[in-house]
């Protein structure tokens, strides 16, 4: 389907050094994060300017070429895995320009490949804030971001990439571009194509340009690390907090699978022997924080916390959020195959889905490592195995299914953060429904009439 010509035209139009055709290069852009079979795409490009992304999908589009957008290919549930050998990977990290940061109105215009925590520094530069932090976020890049709705340590109070998506373009599968929402705070022009192209996964359109909101830094904050001898007291302490009606900046819970190699390798001075810990951050006015820092410290002793530790400066903070940074590259270390899910449930769900979880380790004998989220109800269950063990994988499968219909018996989701892609297709129907699955792929067959645009991820376009 990509000819010799088209090669060369390619070429012409990026420069021979960003049309990679090598069995290496291409190889380099067959996998995501996720557990799921490689593909080898047949020509991986990288535009340098946005005008030249138009061109390329318009070339695409004429040819029939499949296209998956890919920018930090941090995602995890193979979103950015190609959809067939005939395809093309379109990269977007060399459009990594911040085009502007406006302090008096707050909103920066970002190209798609800015690197997320480049980007959260650069507007921290301006006395701003961009709350959102997913743990890719030293690598993942903002359209990336936006297409997967990333969330972080900070949604439980400060939200995830939708709540901070104000303007959008992007090009649809034809090359045309598109333009949706814009720099001021009320915009009804329209359809919300944002709120569309938000959590899309590449199938909908590739972004080339977006306006992000941007907020005042918190005045204050303060820290704590909350131990617990069993991590069914932790699982209730965060229920707890959050019936208590207070909202920290971030509430995360690591269990001692994870604390203990997590100390491993970061020598962070955890504590070894704890069932489970959370690191609780409040923020806000100084009068505020220091209220709610006593009375999450009233529900943690009467959760049975064992300790509740301040850091004494803000580089034992900085080690300690660094520490719970690491969890998910510390626990894929382990083993050769590392399953991580994100499974999500109502925060006040979290005692449940912690013991379910807990239960469906033992009933498989696998060994699992939780930590995540807790605050906002998304626990990341990280199974440690090797797919090679054809038992040991089956037993890892089932527990998976298992899990996923426990979180939806407790009113939750599939996927809190992480997407759906292929490897979570499957049992879409099962939290929505076929009126929702047929909906949606109606919408992408208007939308995508040659089905070029990740045609198999979420809901296949064809109908498979």
């Amino acid at each position: 389907m990509i000819s010799e010509s088209m090669i060369k035209d390619l070429q012409k139009l990026l420069g021979e050094e960003n049309v990679m055709t090598s069995d290496a290069d291409r190889q380099s852009y067959s996998y995501d994060s996720a557990v799921l079979p490689s593909v080898i795409p047949a020509v991986v490009v990288r535009p340098t300017t946005t005008e030249q992304l138009g061109e390329l999908v318009r070339k695409f589009y004429e040819a029939g070429v499949p296209m998956t957008v890919r920018g930090g290919g941090t995602n995890l549930s193979g979103g950015t895995i190609p959809d067939s050998t005939d395809s093309a990977v379109i990269l977007t990290n060399a459009l990594n320009r911040i085009l502007e940061i406006n302090v008096n109105d707050l909103y920066a215009v970002v190209e798609p490949g800015v690197i997320t925590a480049q980007f959260a520094a650069a507007v921290a530069k301006k006395g701003l804030f961009y709350p959102p932090d997913p743990g890719s976020q030293t690598v993942s890049t903002i359209a990336g971001n936006i297409a997967e709705n990333a969330g972080g340590l900070r949604g439980l109070k400060y939200g995830v990439t939708k709540d901070y998506l104000m303007g959008i373009e992007f090009f649809d599968s034809t090359g045309a571009l598109v333009k949706s929402g814009s720099r001021t705070v009320k915009c009804v022009t329209g359809y919300n194509l944002c709120g569309l192209m938000i959590q899309s996964e590449g199938t909908l359109g590739i972004i080339s340009q977006a306006v992000m909101k941007l907020v005042p830094p918190p005045a204050a904050q303060r820290a704590l690390m909350a131990v617990f001898a069993d991590m069914q007291d932790a699982a209730d302490a965060v229920a707890g907090i959050i019936a208590a009606h207070i909202l920290p900046c971030t509430l995360e819970f690591l269990d001692n699978k994870t604390i203990t190699r997590v100390d491993d390798f970061t020598h962070a001075g955890l504590p070894r022997d704890a069932g489970a810990i959370l690191l609780i951050e409040v923020d806000g006015h100084p009068a505020q924080v220091a209220e709610d820092v006593e009375k999450v410290e009233q529900v943690l002793k009467k959760n049975k916390a064992t300790e509740v530790h301040v850091p004494k400066d803000e580089a034992e903070k900085t080690k300690l959020w660094e520490a719970r940074r690491q969890a998910l590259p510390v626990l894929a270390r382990a083993r050769p195959t590392t399953v991580l899910e994100d499974a999500t449930v109502p925060r006040s769900q979290i005692p449940a889905m912690v013991k379910a979880v807990n239960d469906i380790a033992a009933k498989y004998k696998l060994e699992v490592g939780t930590f995540g989220h807790a605050g906002d109800g998304n626990l990341h269950p990280t199974f440690l195995c090797d797919k090679r063990d054809a038992d040991e994988f089956r037993r890892v499968e089932e527990a998976v299914d298992e899990m996923f219909d426990i979180a939806i018996k407790l009113n939750g989701t599939l996927s809190g953060e992480h997407g759906i892609g292929t490897a979570k297709a499957k049992w879409m129907e099962k939290e929505t429904s076929k009126g929702t699955i047929e909906y949606s792929r109606r919408l992408r067959n208007a939308l995508d009439p040659k089905h070029l645009l990740n045609p198999t991820k979420m809901v296949d376009i064809l109908g498979k």
